[in-house]
This record gives C-alpha cells, structure tokens and sequence, in this order.
C-alpha cells in the first residue's frame, strides 16, 4: 500500500546523507527527520555538522552528525557503519557533497578541476560504494544530487558539468547493477535554490540574480524544500518503480532559454 497519506512515511526508517552541514543536503535531512527517519548526516567540518545536527535534535528528532570527507573511502566507510551501529541497517542514502567556483578552464588548475571531480564524481561513488553492506535490503534508496550542468555545457563550469555527467552516468549504472538486490538508484538535478551558497557563488549580484530568473520557465528560484519534498517523495514506497532516472527539479532550466512573454494579455 502506499504510504503518500501517512503523517510520517518515514517511520522507523534510517537515512545517511552526505554533505549536509548546509544548504540543499542539511535542508533534506531535516525534512526527512520530521516525516519519521533517524537520520546520520556527514560533512568534513567537525563544528560545522555537530551545528547542523543541534538544528534536527532541537526539534525533537533523533540525528547524529559525523566530520568526514567523501574523498576519503575509509571516512566515509567509518561513518557508515557508526550509522549503522547507532541506528540499525540504513533504508535511505543520500550523496550530496559538492564542490564548485566560476572559472574558465584556460584560468583553471589542474589541481581546482580535479578538487571538484574528487568530491563531486569520486565522492559520490565512495558514498554509494561504502554504503551497499550497510543497507536495509531489498527496499533500500540511494539518492545522488547531481546538478543541470550534467546535460547543459556551461560557461566556466567544465569541471562541474564533468563531474556532474559522470554522477548521472554513474546512477543509471548502478541502478543496473544493484535493482536486482532490491536497491533504487536516482539522482535529483536541482535547478537554482535561494539561500545555498552555490548561488550565492553563481549569481552574487542582484543583477545577475535577475538575469537567471528571468531565463526560468517559473521566472523565480526553487526552495530547499522543493527538492526535500522529491527527496522525501523516492525515499517512500510511492515510488518504488523508480529507478535510474534523472530527477529534474529546477523551474524550467532544462527548457532552455525561457526569456520573453508568450502569455501576453492571458495571464
């Protein structure tokens, strides 16, 4: 049966999520702890995810937050099973750290690309790889944040939108491999969310602010919770068909370039 219309479809669920000191990630594992689920949350920074993890305790809910970098197989591995440990076996992973900056790849380093590779591309395999021994199977969900930069080439953005292909190529591999283990394999592409710091670094003008809504199809910025409430949405039984997909969730950024008014007097 499915559980759209529980009060808490989550319950008695656990989920690790990568990535969530801030942002789109911490914004997840908040929504996910309010709809029922333990949640583990990760981030290299010891101070920044012991505060991440105060917001969700501080409400009531059960959370726990571990300093660990993606990049490092064996943090990530420790963290997983110290999840495991506290919780039981993990029904929900999320794979969310990133890395990014504007720059053309004639003004790059080779050593900024590979940091954005490492922790976007690289990061995400450690996540979904250490993960496979500690999942609730079959039934489990494992969920990559991915971004448009992935299908969309962009001006001083090769590093993120080769990172960001290879997240996408790697789902649909691995929700080959693993579907007939019972595990789900996506990845949501976020489209610009207000208040996160990757907007804050692609468009730091209100000018520039301006000019990326008014290329959106819904002329505005997503919310953290928009893509929360996707998050929520494949980590339910409602959505137990779904896997190896690509999940936009980004106003219309794929469409292309939406500027103009083709409404005219019929809004």
């Amino acid at each position: 049966m499915a559980n759209a219309f529980k009060d808490k479809p989550l319950e008695g669920k656990v989920a690790f999520i990568a990535g969530a000191s801030s942002g789109i990630n911490l914004g997840i594992a908040q929504h996910f702890a309010r709809n029922g689920a333990r949640v583990a949350i990760v981030s290299r920074s010891e101070e920044k995810i012991a505060a991440a993890a105060k917001t969700i305790t501080d409400e009531g809910y059960e959370a726990i937050g571990m300093a660990a970098d993606v990049r490092d197989f064996a943090a990530v591995d420790e963290a997983l099973k110290t999840a495991h440990d506290t919780f039981g076996k993990i029904d929900i992973v999320v794979s969310g750290a990133a890395g990014n900056f504007v720059a053309p790849a004639l003004g790059m380093s080779a050593n900024g690309f590979r940091t954005v590779v490492d922790i976007d591309l690289i990061g995400t395999f450690h996540v979904l790889r250490a993960c496979f021994q500690y999942l609730n199977r079959p039934g489990a969900s494992l969920i990559s944040i991915t971004a448009p930069q992935a299908v969309n080439p962009s001006l001083y953005q090769a590093h993120v939108c080769a990172a960001k292909a290879g997240i996408n190529m790697l789902t649909k591999c691995l929700a080959m491999e693993w579907g007939p283990g019972g595990v789900r394999v996506n990845a949501i592409s976020p489209g610009p969310v207000a208040d996160t710091e990757g907007m804050a670094r692609l468009a730091p003008t209100p000018e520039m602010e301006a000019g990326v809504k008014a290329r959106l199809a819904l002329r505005d910025y997503g919310t953290k919770t928009d893509i929360a409430d996707l998050a929520l949405f494949l980590s339910t039984d409602n959505a137990n068909y779904i896997t190896g997909t690509i999940m936009d969730c980004d106003g219309g950024t794929g469409l292309g370039n939406a500027e103009g008014d083709a409404l005219g007097d019929f809004k």
